[in-house]
């Protein structure tokens, strides 16, 4: 019914899972103190959001206060930029998590 299943030792198998776990938990410990900065405009608008992808700081150059139209478009950008690099880690992590845990890796 499970084919090959047979092969594989659940105890090894639980052992790869609980290991799994405590490395999520470590990431994700570690993300939260990582920083990524997402600019736009030359570095006139700097969003800084943590590897949650929480924001936690916007840096906006004084410059800009008198143009509200050009701020909102650098304050998204600079957000999606920030975002994007938040998404590239997560997925690196998710990756070197597999590659690392792999139970069926030869």
């Amino acid at each position: 019914m499970f084919g090959n299943l047979g092969d594989i030792n659940l105890s090894d198998l639980e052992k790869t899972v609980s290991s799994m776990q405590e490395q999520a938990k470590k990431v994700e410990e570690e993300n939260e103190k990582k920083l990524f900065h997402g600019k736009s405009g030359g570095g006139m608008v700097e969003v800084v959001m943590n590897g949650k992808g929480e924001a936690v700081d916007v840096i906006i150059d004084p410059s800009l206060a008198e143009d509200l139209d050009s701020l909102q478009i650098l304050l998204v950008a600079g957000f999606n930029e920030a975002n994007n690099l938040v998404k590239e880690n997560q997925k690196s992590n998710a990756m070197n998590m597999v590659n690392q845990l792999n139970p069926f890796q030869k």
